[in-house]
């Protein structure tokens, strides 16, 4: 089978990419935000991996159904939480100045350059995975600017972009060629991070600065949780909602997207992943499909709204269920080193050439999940980080020199 870079990742660490521990006096409402953005890693973590190794949607039934869930979202969710990482950095409710200020840039920066490396040296593997790490880097360095702004200018300027990326995207389609992924293990090149490759930075920086505003918020509170659902609500509505009616009420758009689509039914047409038509196919009745990245504003809002729901469900339903915490602990310990298990699953596809195996997809996402929830939940038994996380650590310490 081959992976459509939909088949996104991350991470998002795509993954969301190392999460920013408390210090030990850190309240327990704190602690207890900073392990539901963990569950929700972990889930985002699942969800790559079953877009990557997992069956095809197109299957059908309860698991193409969950198949389908995971295209586009896992990505844009790991986005998310990389922009709630980069608040965590320079200070989540009250950004950092002075020395702080300058210190915390310059762990997004040592950050962004080894997300960077990374990704270039895991793109050269070959695998048919398009590893989102690079892009990563760049979306760091673009979104820094941005630190000190509070959320609503932040939540501002994530609706603005969505609005107008995609559009200013269309237009220079022309310029910059199609969506044109690079040969597989060839790295990819600025155009590529920028406009044309799997999750370009012009379409996919308001996920990233939508998570910032959601860090300013104060999660602690009921009512801000609560209206922070609702947003969730009514962007995946707005997003999914409006492209199912544009496809309908604008004429010949339906017809426009089936023909590029090769003729796939009206109800994939909101959901297919865009073909080799490239981003939005041939037609400006590309723009109007929500589909896995299709890089449309209305993929963005509805995915974004995805995002939001997932988070806050994860951080609610952590501080209401004590017991979840320890029931869903193996999620926990994989979504804290996600970083670690992004660059896993990624380096056990080109190890087993995954695409050769004469093993039922299901299973190995099955052996997949297993294999790196085992391997988590050993390790956080006896280290607070998971082994690339550290090393992040220990790279961006450096950062404490600065005076």
């Amino acid at each position: 089978m081959t992976h459509h870079p939909d088949s996104a990742p991350l991470p998002a660490d795509a993954p969301s990419l190392e999460r920013e521990r408390t210090k030990p006096s850190t309240g327990a409402h704190d602690v207890g935000r900073l392990i539901g953005l963990d569950l929700a890693r972990g889930l985002a973590v699942f969800g790559m991996y079953a877009v990557h190794v997992g069956p095809a949607p197109s299957q059908g039934g309860a698991i193409g159904f969950l198949m389908e869930l995971a295209q586009g979202r896992s990505s844009a969710l790991f986005a998310v939480l990389a922009g709630f990482a980069v608040a965590l950095i320079t200070g989540r409710r009250t950004p950092k100045t002075g020395l702080a200020g300058r210190q915390a840039v310059a762990k997004v920066v040592i950050r962004a350059v080894i997300l960077s490396a990374l990704g270039t040296a895991l793109t050269m593997t070959g695998t048919p995975v398009v590893p989102i790490l690079a892009f990563y880097g760049l979306f760091f360095l673009l979104v820094l600017p941005l630190y000190r702004l509070g959320a609503k200018p932040l939540a501002l300027i994530a609706a603005g972009w969505a609005l107008v990326g995609p559009q200013l995207l269309y237009l220079l389609k022309p310029v910059v060629g199609g969506r044109a992924f690079p040969t597989v293990g060839q790295a990819d090149g600025i155009v590529s991070l920028l406009f044309t490759g799997g999750y370009p930075a012009l379409t996919w920086l308001p996920f990233v600065i939508a998570g910032m505003a959601v860090a300013r918020l104060d999660l602690a509170a009921t009512a801000i949780r609560t209206r922070l659902a609702l947003t969730g609500v009514v962007l995946a509505v707005t997003g999914y909602g409006g492209s199912w009616l544009a496809l309908r009420l604008v004429p010949g758009a339906a017809e426009a997207i089936r023909k590029t689509a090769g003729g796939q039914g009206m109800s994939s047409m909101s959901s297919a992943p865009p073909g080799s038509e490239g981003i939005f196919g041939d037609t400006p009745a590309g723009m109007l499909v929500a589909s896995p990245h299709s890089e449309a504003t209305l993929s963005i809002v509805g995915n974004t709204g995805v995002a939001i729901l997932v988070i806050t469900a994860c951080l609610a339903a952590i501080d209401a269920f004590p017991r979840l915490r320890r029931l869903a602990k193996p999620v926990i310990a994989v979504g804290s080193m996600s970083l670690t298990a992004y660059v896993y699953h990624i380096v056990a596809i080109w190890l087993l050439d995954t695409e050769e195996l004469a093993v039922p997809p299901l299973y190995v996402l099955l052996g997949f999940i297993a294999s790196v929830t085992v391997l988590a939940t050993l390790w956080s038994r006896f280290f607070q980080r998971g082994p690339l996380e550290w090393l992040m650590g220990r790279a961006t310490g450096i950062a404490r020199r600065i005076r």
